[in-house]
């Protein structure tokens, strides 16, 4: 048996050790924020587009009533600059002007923008054959995209912002983003947000799927009612305090799915970066561990969120001593947390060696997962490293009791017959089990094929 965790693991845990508001100012904002903020972001902006009278385009009743409450929730939001655009103020040249020169040159590397569009969009194809959406300002007609403001300039605006957060939605079924598909919402994930919010994140939110249309029953958009009961906190999916921009694209796709019967479902993507825009900042208390458990139940289950979540930063090979940190919590939680001890003597045996306490781990780990053969094989390399050759042969053994195929333990035993206790033929026979197990190590092959080619006496 092969100890997933441990393959998973080791190569990633080697490598990583071996944006009247626009006033011009004489310093810019970008270049003007060389520190840290005291918070998340050194500046929040908003700005909202709404345009419902259009010059050549049909009208749209009530779309800027929509994005008047969506201007308003950001307030009570608290962002810094909630900046407005209605009718013949969102202009092609105008819409322009603000993506291609105010935005970028205002918008700081430490701020976050966030932008919400309500209004028409169009789609065309392009050289080679792909539907490209476009949003259509107000003197611009719906079929023709020459005024529009096409996805390819708001993705050529984004990678020009120094913002270290940018988050679009919008009121309309827009696609021909070139994307990286966002990760899967987590729960126990989103009990450490901070770590997303210090990433680069370019996100998108659309109302609608391509094919489907942005319903608006009674001249009011259903996905701009659910946006803002999203805002208001609703779309908290794991209740810890933080509102991100991944819960609200997933909220909004369960809540307008769920009402539409499927007939409009948002979209959630993530464009640039691996981060994860902060909407609402949640208590500091709530930033690391969350609320503390208090029934033994509520324990244990505190317990393997934080082992799983341990686990999964040692996967992706960053935040080591975090991972530490939520092993110990979770031995916290449950002192009787076998698995715990069992990846926390790896930690400590492989990645920030200490081989007192890899070996407490270990032994306790034997103690508490005695049906884990990782318990006694872990244990056995730790009291190889610390000289006891004779204990480790017996706890791979005891491995081996646990489960027989177990590949590893017998490689194990093989090297430490050969190298530590010259007992040669001892040696041969583990190495022929482990390549009897589909094993393919050079040495242990090796060392089968040369005793199969010595005369027996």
């Amino acid at each position: 048996m092969k100890r997933p965790w441990i393959i998973v693991l080791a190569p990633v845990l080697l490598a990583a050790h071996v944006l009247g508001a626009f006033q011009s100012s004489s310093v810019s904002t970008v270049h003007a924020q060389l520190g840290k903020p005291e918070g998340l972001y050194y500046k929040s902006w908003a700005i909202v587009i709404g345009i419902e009278n259009y010059l050549v385009a049909p009208p749209i009743p009530g779309a800027i009533t929509d994005a008047r409450k969506v201007a308003e929730a950001f307030r009570q939001l608290g962002f810094d600059e909630v900046i407005e655009f209605y009718d013949k103020d969102a202009s092609s040249r105008r819409l322009h002007q603000v993506f291609n020169d105010l935005l970028p040159r205002k918008v700081g590397r430490m701020d976050r923008l966030v932008m919400f569009y309500a209004g028409h969009t169009g789609s065309r194809q392009d050289a080679d054959g792909q539907d490209r959406g476009y949003l259509v300002p107000f003197d611009a007609p719906v079929n023709n995209a020459t005024k529009s403001v096409t996805v390819e300039q708001l993705k050529e605006f984004t990678r020009r912002s120094a913002s270290k957060h940018i988050l679009l939605i919008l009121d309309v079924p827009i696609f021909g983003w070139e994307m990286t598909k966002p990760q899967g919402l987590t729960l126990e994930g989103r009990l450490s947000p901070e770590s997303e919010a210090e990433r680069r994140a370019v996100q998108v939110i659309s109302a609608a799927s391509q094919g489907e249309v942005s319903e608006r029953p009674d001249n009011r958009s259903r996905f701009v009612h659910t946006l803002l009961t999203g805002l208001s906190g609703a779309a908290d999916l794991d209740k810890n305090g933080w509102l991100m921009a991944s819960e609200l694209g997933t909220y909004l796709a369960q809540q307008v799915g769920a009402v539409s019967s499927g007939k409009q479902i948002p979209m959630s993507l993530r464009i640039e970066g691996d981060g994860d825009t902060v909407l609402i900042e949640g208590r500091q208390s709530a930033l690391t561990f969350g609320a503390e458990p208090q029934t033994p139940a509520e324990r244990q289950q505190q317990a393997k969120v934080q082992y799983e979540r341990a686990f999964a930063l040692l996967q992706e090979g960053k935040a080591i001593e975090e991972a530490v940190e939520r092993l110990d919590r979770a031995i916290e939680y449950d002192p009787t947390y076998g698995d715990a001890y069992v990846l926390k003597s790896y930690v400590r045996l492989e990645v920030l060696p200490n081989l007192d306490e890899a070996l407490r781990a270990g032994l306790l780990a034997a103690q508490y997962a005695p049906d884990n053969p990782d318990s006694f094989y872990m244990l056995g390399v730790i009291y190889e490293k610390r000289g006891k050759f004779r204990d480790a042969e017996a706890t791979f053994q005891q491995a081996l009791r646990v489960n027989n195929a177990y590949q590893d333990a017998y490689f194990a035993l093989g090297t430490l017959y050969a190298d530590r206790l010259n007992e040669p033929q001892k040696s041969v026979e583990a190495f022929r089990r482990y390549v009897e197990l589909g094993g393919t190590h050079d040495r242990a092959r090796a060392a089968v094929d040369q005793a199969d080619r010595t005369p027996k006496p």
